[in-house]
């Protein structure tokens, strides 16, 4: 079983948690990155995080465990312009999660002052 952080849509309760659901992935955690990404909002459908080298913020996430597998049925059913890469936790584990690639947040809102994804859509925008 892999680790894998979700910080979006994914999440517990929201619009594309089911993908995960389908394919058996367990809820572990609530956790945060280290303080090393920037968070965007696309189209305000979906977020996307980037790690950056300078002002960096800790991003609230889930950790949920699943198998190889699952993570690649996941992959294919992300979003175009979301992909797996290694995310730092704040104790400084590694674990795979979503990121974003940095094309799809030109010209998209910047929320990384809500510190993560469900702040922000539970804010008034």
């Amino acid at each position: 079983m892999i680790d894998f952080a979700v910080n979006g849509t994914l999440m517990r309760g929201l619009e594309l948690n089911v993908n995960l659901q389908k394919v058996g992935a367990v809820f572990v955690r609530e956790d945060r990155t280290a303080p090393l990404y920037r968070l965007w909002s696309i189209n305000d459908r979906h977020p996307a995080m980037l790690r950056v080298s300078a002002d960096g913020q800790a991003i609230a996430l889930e950790i949920w465990s699943i198998t190889a597998d699952a993570l690649g049925t996941i992959l294919q059913s992300e979003p175009a312009g979301l992909s797996i890469g290694k995310i730092v936790l704040a104790d400084g584990q590694e674990v795979l999660g979503v990121l974003g690639e940095p094309f799809l947040c030109e010209g998209q809102r910047e929320i990384t002052s809500y510190g993560g994804w469900r702040a922000y859509t539970g804010s008034a925008k």
